[in-house]
């Protein structure tokens, strides 16, 4: 720590120093002419013609060689090397580079040549500071054992880490497909309230806050579910949303409370039209990411090739169990003796969801849709014709976690608000979403509902263990 105080007095000294002779540490716009990959793609050319470029990008790397010096400057695209003269610089600049320092920000304008060794390179005719950095950047940044410093300084981790940057590169690049994909299916991207009057669509835990004009408590969403469904019924057929939820519970390798998904519903669909679809726009995102449909997976791959399998909930708990919750007398006392968490659990149908997420969720590594959920779990779905106490619903899962779950949307509103009555009494309130409800009543079309997880398709997609290296600043505990 000592040593690293010294180094950020040695900097600050030099920021001193730019500024008593003038040189502004912190300057201006700077005019690039190019970006770095540009000018690496045809350096060739660049090189035969003495191409005069302007680059700019932070210093990475600092090789001196008595009156010259060869640094690294990296920007968004790529690294260069640049050889400096400080003879052949004019006054500002020469005081500006006999200041530089490793992760400082600067502008180069230069002419492009390869040295005796053929390394592409920039000789500078003219250097300009634009940021002095202050903090050093951390030599041994990739081998630190406490990885939430890198989650916590995730500017720092993208400076030193290309793999990092390249994570997130994908994943904007796969919700850009994910959109482009919709959009030309006729979908519309819509907005929906963040900040509601009563939390609905998912059974979670939400965050409050309060109004201080209206005077009332609000929830930060858990799910956009009901206000699309509104859209619906006023008269939109085919709505998606990417959308940031918040979920006032814990935090593991696959849950952040602050979290995207997209919700995707279309009218006069069902249940069936959302498996097709969930399995089409994941194996569309896969080809326009990779190519194919193989996607690195630790020391393998893992093929998302279509079909997908389809197993029913019970039958899923039976083969990987051997539990029949049909069958059991007393599934609580099952369900307790494999030191399962039910204290919020109180029908069979929940201490099955337990088991399943136990026992099944784990063995569901190839994409594996799970079908017929038992209605008591799902309140907005509706129920199977013929075996009404199952549901047209589905989750889907892809190395052992949920990605996607779907339903036949309920639209039958005297149906719904006694659903929501139920749900209400079993977490010992009285309130429902009447207004969701007078929605209904004025009739919402036969639809099917989705919901995908944006952090979890990424995590696939990237091969990473953690949500966390996924989020760009994931939600940490306070800094001692």
């Amino acid at each position: 720590m000592e040593e690293i105080n010294d180094l950020i007095k040695q900097r600050l000294l030099k920021l001193d120093n730019l500024r008593a002779n003038g040189v502004n540490p912190y300057g201006g716009k700077f005019a690039k002419s190019i970006n770095i990959s540009e000018l690496l793609q045809n350096f060739e050319d660049a090189a035969a013609k003495e191409q005069k470029v302007a680059i700019a990008g932070r210093v990475m790397a600092v090789r001196s060689h008595g009156k010259s010096c060869f640094i690294d400057v990296k920007d968004s695209t790529g690294k260069i090397q640049n050889y400096i003269k400080a003879a052949e610089l004019p006054e500002k600049s020469k005081i500006a580079f006999d200041n530089i320092d490793i992760g400082d920000i600067v502008g180069i304008n230069g002419k492009a040549f390869k040295t005796r060794t053929g390394e592409p390179t920039v000789h500078a005719e003219d250097f300009t500071m634009l940021s002095k950095s202050i903090k050093p950047l951390p030599e041994k940044w990739h081998g630190l054992k406490d990885v939430e410093t890198r989650y916590r300084q995730r500017y720092v981790d993208l400076i030193v880490n290309d793999e990092v940057k390249k994570v997130f590169e994908l994943r904007i690049r796969m919700i850009a497909r994910i959109r482009a994909f919709l959009d030309a299916k006729g979908f519309m991207e819509v907005e929906t309230p963040m900040m509601q009057a009563m939390p609905g669509g998912a059974t979670a835990k939400p965050f409050k806050t309060h109004h201080e004009a209206l005077g009332i408590d609000l929830f930060m969403r858990i799910a956009p579910e009901l206000y699309l469904k509104r859209l619906l019924v006023g008269g939109f057929e085919k709505v998606y949303e990417i959308n940031r939820n918040f979920r006032n519970e814990g935090i593991s390798p696959r849950h952040n409370p602050e979290f995207t998904m997209i919700e995707v519903y279309q009218a006069y669909g069902n249940c069936e039209d959302m498996i097709n679809l969930t399995e089409e726009l994941v194996t569309d995102a896969a080809k326009h990411l990779f190519g194919g449909y193989k996607v690195r997976h630790g020391d393998g791959e893992m093929d998302l090739s279509p079909p997908w399998e389809r197993i029913p909930f019970r039958e899923a708990i039976i083969k990987y169990s051997g539990i029949d919750y049909k069958k059991e007398k007393d599934l609580k006392k099952v369900a307790k003796d494999m030191g399962l968490d039910i204290r919020e659990a109180k029908l069979d149908e929940e201490f099955a969801s337990k088991i399943f997420e136990k026992t099944v969720e784990p063995k569901l590594l190839k994409p594996t849709f799970v079908i017929d959920y038992p209605a008591a779990l799902c309140p907005l779905s509706k129920k199977k014709p013929g075996e009404p106490e199952l549901t047209e619903r589905f989750e889907l899962f892809i190395n052992g976690q949920e990605l996607a779950n779907a339903y036949s949307e309920l639209n039958d509103p005297i149906e719904q608000k006694a659903r929501f009555e139920e749900q209400a009494a079993a977490a010992g309130s009285k309130s429902i979403d009447d207004d969701f409800v007078r929605a209904l009543e004025y009739g919402m079309p036969p639809a099917g509902g989705l919901g995908i997880g944006i952090d979890r398709l990424a995590m696939l997609f990237t091969d990473s263990d953690s949500i966390k290296d996924v989020i760009l600043f994931p939600q940490l505990k306070p800094e001692q």
